[in-house]
């Protein structure tokens, strides 16, 4: 950097700090002092590295520990994208800069949001194979004993997703209709609410009842505040022509068969191989029935049902799930 472009860096520093009344030359001072930041300090890697706390012996546990976190990762990422559209476009932080997020969400904040989600889903999708060939079935069907009641069920940033992807009814399971518009009635009618139900005594799990304990407000202080900010909803408001652009379309029904259909088969088959035998079907960690939970023919959520057609919905995860489980 020739002197000229580092006076003009200068006095841009120097006009930044000065407008909120901090001085500039102190923060020289730091940036002299400071140590230089490294790899493993930046990524804290020695913290993510010491995550992973086995329940048993069995080394095929790690494998299931760092999957299902690597999972969570990527359902962050996801959200970040999401929030973006919730926001209308904007930055989850106000930097005072232009980073190329409007206050208006255009057609191409929408289609570029729209299109990471699915990247970002895709290969979490195809490294499911990190589960169903990545660990012996004796092992897992021992480990699993210990970590009773604790299930993927719980797992409080998919249900975000899905709240800040669509409307309540939509999350309803096709045999209940929504007819109530209170808040609470609605939230505790969500498909997943009825999936976790105790195979024997038909009344809630310990895993669900654990759940509701520690997200239930926050889940529905959520819900609430997206009903009119949820991507179904964004997509609703806009313009008439933009909503008939093509790869936006696209990109939204490729990301409904993500969440709605593919991941869900993905542990489906999961399951099939280390729960299913020959005689019986074992049930899930939680309790759950997980043969008539997880298929998506069954539960038939849609996050945007108007781009589907009335046929494609009738069928909904019947086709997916003889290509999926070939």
């Amino acid at each position: 950097m020739n002197e000229e472009n580092l006076i003009e860096k200068i006095k841009q520093l120097s006009k930044k700090y000065s407008s909120t009344g901090q001085d500039l030359s102190s923060y020289l001072d730091g940036l002299l002092y400071a140590d230089y930041v490294g790899y493993w300090n930046y990524i804290h890697l020695d913290t993510l590295l010491s995550l992973q706390n086995p329940k048993t012996d069995f080394p095929d546990e790690q494998i299931f520990i760092i999957y299902h976190q690597i999972s969570e990762l990527f359902f962050k990422l996801c959200l970040l994208e999401i929030e973006h559209i919730n926001k209308n476009g904007r930055n989850v932080i106000d930097t005072g800069e232009d980073l190329g997020w409007n206050k208006k969400l255009t057609i191409d904040i929408f289609i570029q949001k729209m299109d990471r989600i699915n990247r970002y889903l895709n290969n979490l999708i195809n490294s499911f194979e990190i589960m169903t060939k990545g660990m012996e079935k004796k092992q897992f069907l021992k480990f699993r004993m210990a970590l009773l009641p604790s299930s993927g069920f719980q797992s409080v940033q998919f249900r975000m997703i899905e709240l800040r992807s669509t409307n309540l009814a939509q999350l309803y399971p096709e045999k209940i209709q929504a007819t109530s518009k209170s808040l609470k009635t609605m939230y505790n009618n969500l498909y997943w609410k009825h999936g976790a139900i105790d195979l024997k005594t038909k009344k809630k799990t310990y895993t669900l009842k654990q759940f509701e304990r520690k997200y239930d407000e926050r889940l529905m202080k959520l819900a609430n505040k997206m009903k009119e900010k949820n991507i179904w909803a964004k997509y609703n408001a806009l313009n008439p022509r933009d909503k008939k652009n093509k790869t936006l379309i696209k990109l939204l029904k490729e990301y409904d068969v993500n969440i709605n259909v593919n991941w869900k088969l993905a542990h489906y088959k999961s399951a099939v191989k280390y729960l299913k035998n020959k005689n019986n079907s074992t049930a899930a960690t939680g309790g759950t029935n997980w043969e008539s939970f997880l298929p998506p023919k069954f539960q038939k959520i849609i996050f945007f049902p108007d781009l589907w057609t009335k046929k494609e919905q009738e069928n909904w995860g019947k086709s997916w799930v003889k290509s999926i489980l070939k």
